[in-house]
């Protein structure tokens, strides 16, 4: 079983929060083309909302975003009951010294670097779909 199927064969469900209307398409095409389900949002607060209504397998989130940044959402996120055991992979343009223990710290599984390498985000996400 390939890492976006479920244990159904239902597709695994990806939840992006991505505020760039050109990377969220972009993000988009490349998990649709991989197999998986994509709902989007653009800001932390919604990603609250999505992510406590609707279950996703994993969340895509984007560390800068208007309003509540992307840690803060993950923050609250790990704190719910309902959303805690979700894996999020921060996705982040800004890849400098410190930032991955500050990812890891506010709950993050892990992160991914922007521009995003779309050849291997699906394997990328799989594994954490796995864990």
């Amino acid at each position: 079983m390939d890492g976006n199927e479920q244990e159904t064969g239902a597709k695994a469900r990806i939840l992006l929060v991505e505020d760039n209307h050109m990377n969220s398409r972009l993000t988009e095409f490349v998990l649709e083309r991989d197999g998986y389900a994509v709902e989007i949002v653009t800001t932390g607060e919604d990603a609250l909302v999505a992510a406590r209504e609707n279950k996703p397998d994993l969340i895509l989130m984007d560390i800068q975003l208007p309003g509540m940044d992307g840690l803060e959402a993950t923050r609250i996120l790990k704190q719910d009951p309902q959303t805690a055991s979700v894996p999020i992979v921060a996705i982040t343009a800004h890849a400098m010294r410190g930032d991955e223990e500050r990812i890891i710290a506010a709950g993050c599984e892990g992160y991914i670097p922007k521009p995003i390498n779309t050849w291997k985000l699906g394997e990328t996400l799989s594994r954490y779909l796995q864990d």
